[in-house]
């Protein structure tokens, strides 16, 4: 038995969606709706955080700010994060699905950590309606987590702890240093630093590599490890304890930390 007693993940970039790409053409898309161009390298950047708060980030970016304010003649306001959000989660919901397909090394990754004895909680940037289109792919690839907390449940979402509280409640776990919370933005990582967890990024998978499955193969191991250590010093920063390539390494950390901890004792 770890002395973990859980590991929450998020999901898109870590456990399904490598590279995070679902909701990258959304925005591009939602926002020329609105007469503003913008890139994907904009669309990634606040990645993490619930997409209520992503497109107000986007706004409030000086270059998409100063296009707005020469468009609509106005600066941004919250009724136009509306707007824009009101368009964005139905196209979500329209293309999630397919992209929702893990992770390779999820399934086998998440069984090992329950065969340690961690239950397997989850937190999302997504809202509860696009997760609906989501759960049923990752399901009949064999990942179910025990609980789902998405953007949209709770009062307030990511930086903030309370959809890792809620994680403690819903799967029965304290203290929460021994909760691992398991993220690729920094967003996420912080949301695991607010609840006081283990908090491990992942590096190759996630929205700050922004690579397929096969455009990750491809590499060699020079650009691997340029990719490893520009994105781990993003999510150090942002407060990770530890960082990996993907989660199918998450156990072999389990395992030594745990070993670390038995040997400091």
């Amino acid at each position: 038995m770890s002395r973990f007693k859980a590991a929450v993940f998020d999901w898109a970039g870590t456990t399904i969606d490598c590279g995070s790409f679902a909701p990258m053409g959304v925005f591009v898309e939602v926002f020329a709706k609105f007469g503003i161009a913008v890139t994907i390298e904009e669309a990634r950047e606040p990645m993490g955080m619930p997409k209520w708060n992503h497109i107000d980030a986007m706004l409030k970016a000086p270059r998409i700010a100063a296009e707005w304010q020469r468009v609509h003649g106005r600066a941004a306001t919250g009724a136009d994060v509306d707007a824009i959000y009101k368009v964005f989660v139905p196209m979500n919901e329209e293309v999630v699905a397919r992209f929702a397909t893990l992770v390779p090394g999820t399934k086998e990754a998440v069984g090992g950590l329950r065969d340690r004895g961690l239950k397997i909680g989850s937190t999302t940037g997504y809202t509860r309606s696009i997760m609906r289109h989501v759960l049923p792919v990752a399901a009949a690839q064999g990942y179910e987590p025990d609980n789902l907390v998405c953007s949209d449940d709770l009062v307030e979402g990511r930086p903030g702890p309370l959809g890792m509280y809620k994680c403690f409640v819903d799967l029965g776990v304290y203290p929460s240093s021994a909760v691992i919370k398991v993220d690729d933005t920094e967003p996420g990582i912080a949301e695991g630093v607010a609840a006081g967890c283990v908090t491990v990024g992942v590096c190759l998978s996630g929205n700050y590599a922004g690579l397929t499955v096969d455009e990750l193969a491809a590499l060699g191991e020079a650009e691997k490890a340029e990719i490893r250590a520009r994105v781990s010093a993003k999510l150090e920063a942002a407060g990770a304890n530890y960082t990996i390539d993907t989660v199918a390494d998450l156990p072999a950390l389990v395992d030594r930390l745990d070993s670390e901890r038995e040997a400091a004792e």
